[in-house]
């Protein structure tokens, strides 16, 4: 089997960057603060989706009961959690031990059943599991070959499955927002949290994306609004912060 610290996808320095942070994830106020604020309208994204493909009502206390995540990445649990507490079947992934050792406690002292694992995609892959829905939430930005590490995700998405992806698009606009006024004006995040050449374009994730199976249902961009203080979805505005959902299509009986 794959060790897990030793995939292809592993940037190391990146490891050893969040792992420096696993103390601050459930700190509103802290480091991971843009990510609390972000979670809502990505989490609004994940379940709109998820209850349209699968038939489930969206409005209900537990809308995506029974359906198996994959949350690749996963930090702290900051989507995991709320994922669990609508029903959802959640498998999170780190390879940083510190982070989900964060996460795992967070989840007891919350009562949660999360299947935290020290892991990665290619160690998934390699034993053949999938799943409902796979979960790439800024995560592409920090791995060394997003290439190949988007089909290693891809592979774990069940026909009729679904892969939500968030990240940065590599442009002037992202250069500016993203790094210049989030890490170094704004301390939105600590300095070096992202680097401008590993930014993806749309164009490119799609193109991914399709070689592997996989559709593009939506894709849009994501903004923050300085009047409210919140994030929102901004279709028509993905020069910096953009999600979208993929789908593999149902094998024919």
């Amino acid at each position: 089997m794959t060790d897990p610290l030793k995939a292809p996808s592993l940037d190391e320095a990146e490891i050893a960057k969040f792992s420096a942070m696993a103390a601050e994830w459930w700190r509103p106020d802290g480091k991971f603060a843009v990510l609390h604020a972000f979670n809502p309208v990505r989490l609004a994204f994940i379940r709109d989706h998820v209850t349209a493909a699968f038939g489930l009502d969206p409005k209900v206390q537990e809308p995506l009961e029974g359906v198996h995540i994959l949350d690749i990445g996963c930090g702290g649990g900051l989507i995991s959690e709320p994922l669990a507490r609508w029903g959802a079947r959640v498998t999170a992934i780190d390879p940083s031990e510190r982070n989900i050792g964060t996460a795992s406690v967070h989840a007891q002292e919350q009562g949660l059943e999360i299947d935290y694992r020290v892991a990665t995609a290619e160690e998934l892959a390699e034993v053949g599991e999938s799943f409902d829905v796979v979960l790439n939430m800024e995560v592409l930005e920090h791995v060394s070959d997003p290439r190949a590490f988007t089909a290693t995700c891809a592979g774990l998405v069940r026909p009729g499955g679904l892969m939500f992806c968030a990240t940065i698009n590599r442009t002037l606009k992202a250069f500016a927002l993203a790094i210049v006024g989030a890490e170094y004006i704004l301390g939105w995040m600590p300095k070096g949290t992202h680097h401008w050449e590993k930014f993806i374009t749309p164009e490119e994730l799609e193109g991914w994306l399709k070689e592997n199976g996989l559709s593009v249902l939506e894709k849009t961009g994501v903004a923050y609004n300085p009047f409210t203080c919140k994030w929102l979805k901004a279709p028509r505005d993905m020069d910096v912060n953009y999600m979208l959902v993929a789908r593999r299509e149902e094998t024919a009986d």
